[in-house]
């Protein structure tokens, strides 16, 4: 008989293996680690999303490039400034802010503002000399913004000429890096028009436009040395083709529209001089009709505008588009200046002496109003800051001189005024101009005669106006 062994029924626990239990101490040390990370913020959730996606300085840059060819170049540059500090040392970068920041200033009406504006742009670009000083790109742009910063209306004439000789050099460095570099080439043709070297200038440009006709920075250059060489018909067409591939570059329609303005200032002929301003008044308008598309304020247009009728002789249209540029920028004492301009053309001196006495001396808000006419329903009352003396105010001060002494009595003060502004414009250098030393002449005269003699001579006193020979621009 065979006996079987009975079977437990229960397995017998064998003993705990040590490597087992280590693992889950480790195991559960983790845990408790992992759970107190998250629980700081050291460890982020997964699939949580971060506060601020990173972008590369390439994107941001695609869109200050995007932002520019819209005629948004306050975007643009605001697009580039990220796309820095995203990546600081990326010199091509800075040179395009440099390069953006200086057509904006384009834009601007304020010497003030277009100087600061220059001078962020040089700020710029020598940034990008530090970082890259052998790129032939970064010497391109670097010969372009010490161009435009060498404006003797902004500075005084040697900083102007130390300026156009840096350009100068960085241009020629540029093309001797690379002498396939179109826009250096381009620019260097600007800073020979602005040296007096028009066959060169003629030269370089040409090779520009051989090498890439598709760059708006060519045909710009390109416009603006046949404006040097009075080929105003042609210019236009060369602002047409960098209209083309721009559109929306308000600018390049003013420096056109300012061409035509040229061309029927110099027509014989009325009928042909009649259509070449409305021609010209179509791309001011254009551009202020991009303007609004955009959803920008910008007085620039209206500007050119008033300048247009003003020498067609349509003084009061061209009021009314000066007041308008007054309901973008109540303070601006440039709009002042040019409506007390367009005031004396229309003999409404008592008016012209308010708004040239904001322009030249500043004004209160209260002031203000009466100075543009009274204000309308858009306008805000503001104090104005008066424009300090240099070659693009001096016509205000001289027009002001002479109102005020035109309208002396021996009731107000109006002839020692007129004569402390005449003494100011002696003593710069500002009164070189024949019309303008005439009219301080005239004014130092008028203030010696009696009230009645100075009655009688009013009607035959006509100082010197703006835009009486008007060249192509704006």
């Amino acid at each position: 008989m065979n006996i079987y062994q009975r079977r437990a029924l229960f397995r017998r626990r064998t003993d705990s293996n040590v490597y087992r239990m280590f693992f889950w101490i480790v195991l559960i040390l983790g845990g408790i680690w992992l759970v107190r990370s998250l629980t700081n913020g050291d460890i982020k959730q997964p699939f949580e999303a971060t506060p601020t996606p990173t972008r590369y300085a390439s994107s941001y840059a695609l869109e200050g490039d995007a932002q520019f060819t819209a005629g948004e170049l306050d975007a643009s540059i605001t697009a580039y400034l990220e796309a820095v500090k995203v990546d600081p040392s990326n010199a091509l970068v800075l040179a395009q802010l440099a390069r953006i920041q200086t057509y904006s200033s384009a834009m601007m009406v304020k010497d003030a503002d277009v100087k600061i504006r220059l001078a962020e742009a040089l700020d710029s670009i020598n940034q990008a000399v530090a970082l890259a000083p052998d790129d032939s790109t970064v010497q391109g742009i670097r010969a372009f913004v010490l161009d435009w910063n060498a404006n003797p209306t902004l500075i005084d004439e040697r900083e102007a000429q130390d300026f156009l000789n840096q350009a100068e050099t960085a241009a020629v460095r540029a093309i001797q890096l690379d002498n396939g570099n179109t826009l250096a080439k381009a620019f260097y043709a600007e800073i020979l028009v602005d040296q007096q070297k028009w066959t060169q200038a003629q030269q370089n440009i040409d090779q520009a436009l051989e090498a890439d006709p598709s760059l708006m920075d060519v045909h710009r250059v390109h416009a603006y040395v046949l404006e040097s060489l009075g080929e105003y018909s042609l210019a236009i067409e060369a602002y047409d083709r960098a209209i083309a591939i721009t559109p929306n570059l308000t600018f390049l329609y003013l420096y056109a529209g300012a061409n035509y303005r040229r061309l029927a200032f110099d027509s014989p002929n009325e009928e042909v001089q009649t259509q070449l301003y409305e021609k010209s008044l179509e791309y001011f308008a254009q551009t202020a009709q991009i303007n609004a598309q955009l959803g920008i304020d910008d007085p620039v247009p209206y500007i050119s505008i008033a300048k247009t009728y003003s020498q067609m002789g349509q003084f009061f249209i061209a009021i009314r588009n000066v007041q308008k540029t007054l309901e973008f920028e109540p303070d601006n004492p440039v709009f002042y200046g040019e409506l007390g301009v367009l005031y004396h053309k229309n003999r409404n001196y008592e008016t012209g002496i308010l708004a040239l006495e904001c322009a030249v001396r500043g004004c209160t808000a209260e002031q203000s109003c009466p100075a543009r006419g009274d204000c309308g329903k858009n306008d805000v009352a503001a104090d104005v800051v008066g424009l300090p003396l240099s070659a693009s105010t001096v016509y205000y001060y001289d027009i002001y001189a002479s109102e005020l002494a035109a309208l002396g009595t021996d009731k107000n003060d109006y002839c020692s005024r007129a004569l402390q502004i005449a003494s100011e414009i002696e003593a710069s250098d500002f009164d070189s101009d024949p019309n303008i030393a005439a009219d301080v002449v005239v004014v130092r005269n008028i203030c010696t005669f009696s009230p009645e003699e100075l009655n009688s001579g009013m009607a035959t006193l006509e100082p010197v106006m703006i835009d009486t020979t008007p060249t192509a621009a704006p």
